[in-house]
């Protein structure tokens, strides 16, 4: 299906379904014989374990210092020796990852000074950009429902006024600052089947374009 490897992101609010898409676009490329790296920020590095312990409510840290730890996470995400996403690349592997810089507009953007942000993630976007972005857009309180009857634990961001409030700010960065980005927004309160197939359709348009 392709010469170069793909790198593909997910992003949308907590709840919006991106691990269910994630593993189903997984399962497409298998059914073509081609390998994809599924991978999340934060990760399972010291960096990402950390903000996971901020997110849970078990450790403070200043807004500004938790925006920039994501971008250190990032970077690291990308050039990790043992299992960094540019290094899968180069090794045959579609890369799928659920939240990339976007995210850090969306959740962080509230905090911090836009722009600041912005520069913070300038070499990620500048070194390795995604070449699709999908948005699951669906409507927040529908997400929020989903959460609580779904788990037992909720994270700092997961709260309904903060999840509409980063969707929102999704919708807004989307517009503001992706004009160089082939962001794909998809309706995802169809079934998850038929989202996938939207999915599908949107890579080998991509493919096909290239």
């Amino acid at each position: 299906m392709a010469s170069r490897p793909l790198f593909i992101v997910f992003e949308g609010v907590d709840g919006s379904g991106k691990s269910t898409q994630i593993e189903l676009l997984k399962e497409h490329f298998s059914k073509e014989g081609e390998k994809a790296y599924v991978t999340n920020e934060p990760t399972d590095s010291p960096i990402g374990s950390l903000i996971r312990n901020v997110m849970k409510g078990r450790l403070y840290i200043p807004p500004a210092a938790v925006a920039a730890l994501f971008a250190a996470d990032r970077l690291d995400h990308i050039d990790n020796s043992v299992n960094g996403m540019r290094k899968k690349r180069d090794n045959g592997y579609h890369i799928i990852a659920s939240r990339y810089y976007f995210s850090n507009y969306a959740f962080q953007g509230e905090f911090v000074d836009i722009d600041w942000l912005v520069q913070l993630n300038r070499l990620a976007k500048e070194t390795f950009p995604p070449d699709i972005i999908f948005y699951l857009n669906v409507d927040p309180k529908t997400c929020y429902q989903r959460i609580i009857q779904g788990r037992d634990d909720i994270e700092l961001y997961e709260t309904e006024a903060k999840i509409k409030k980063v969707h929102h700010a999704y919708l807004k960065h989307f517009k503001q600052l992706g004009q160089d980005e082939h962001i794909v927004l998809l309706d995802a309160n169809k079934k998850a089947e038929a989202i996938a197939d939207d999915i599908w359709d949107a890579v080998l348009e991509f493919k096909n374009k290239k």
